[in-house]
């Protein structure tokens, strides 16, 4: 099951060309920022050189080898060369993506997996998506350098949420990624995308690991930490993702990163 089956059938333009997305020759890394008033969607492909991509705003969902994430803003995906790859985003698609050259790509991690981006990573690949030109000078070179060091410190994270294969379920986790104040009971969601309650119950636990209930919040909690890297308060954030009230989004968001959504902010800045 592939992204241009089931996510949707409008596909984006490639952020590079093929050519350069395919080739050992030209700068050791290529970063393009682009921003977006539609959704962005590309088929499944590869290429020879590695990607690390992310959004600045919003949730991304990212099919990579045999992995399937949701991922926030706050983290990118890294892909290693020739793995065969696609994303959606969830609303308009603000955000930014790398090309590194299989060489350089030796000492890096060789699975795809969720990287945290750290401040020092987002201002360098800010500063690298303005260059120009076919070679990178001495300036240039140092910062890729410090590109690359960071993709190989950056702690890999169990933080973006599995998606599963079935299309009935598929259906159901990207509406309530688009959606995560959707509030449809699991009886509701299992009678708009055409399966039985108790089909969709155990479904999800076998390709997710996860319930249903714990999906949701989960989807939840990862547009939390978008918020809340925004500067968003915590109040507003519980409102907005569809809590009944702020202190069981407190606990939820506490259950599952050992911290309050206050202090998680407090340790962000």
């Amino acid at each position: 099951m592939t992204l241009d089956a089931n996510f949707t059938p409008n596909m984006s333009s490639p952020m590079i060309s093929p050519a350069q997305a395919a080739t050992a020759d030209g700068p050791l890394l290529l970063v393009v920022a682009r921003q977006s008033s539609t959704v962005r969607a590309t088929r499944r492909h590869r290429h020879a050189r590695g990607q690390l991509l992310g959004a600045t705003t919003g949730l991304l969902s990212v099919e990579a080898g045999c992995s399937r994430w949701v991922v926030p803003a706050t983290h990118a995906v890294w892909i290693p060369p020739n793995v065969p790859h696609g994303l959606r985003s969830h609303g308009p698609f603000v955000g930014w993506s790398m090309y590194v050259v299989a060489p350089a790509c030796t000492e890096l991690p060789n699975e795809p997996c969720v990287l945290a981006v750290s401040g020092l990573m987002r201002e360098a690949v800010a500063r690298a998506a303005s260059w120009t030109g076919s070679a990178l000078d001495a300036s240039q070179a140092r910062l890729a350098g410090v590109i690359l060091d960071e993709i190989r410190s950056s702690p890999q994270l169990a933080l973006g949420l599995p998606m599963p294969q079935d299309a009935r379920l598929l259906r159901i986790t990207q509406a309530l990624s688009d959606r995560p104040d959707d509030g449809r009971r699991l009886e509701e969601w299992a009678d708009w995308a055409s399966i039985a309650s108790r089909t969709l119950t155990r479904r999800f636990i076998a390709e997710t690991g996860f319930t249903f209930t714990e999906w949701r919040q989960r989807v939840r909690l990862l547009k939390a930490l978008e918020l809340l890297a925004s500067g968003r308060q915590v109040t507003a954030i519980a409102l907005d993702l569809g809590y009944d009230n702020v202190s069981a989004f407190i606990a939820m968001f506490h259950r599952a990163f050992g911290v309050t959504p206050g202090r998680y902010a407090a340790l962000k800045r």
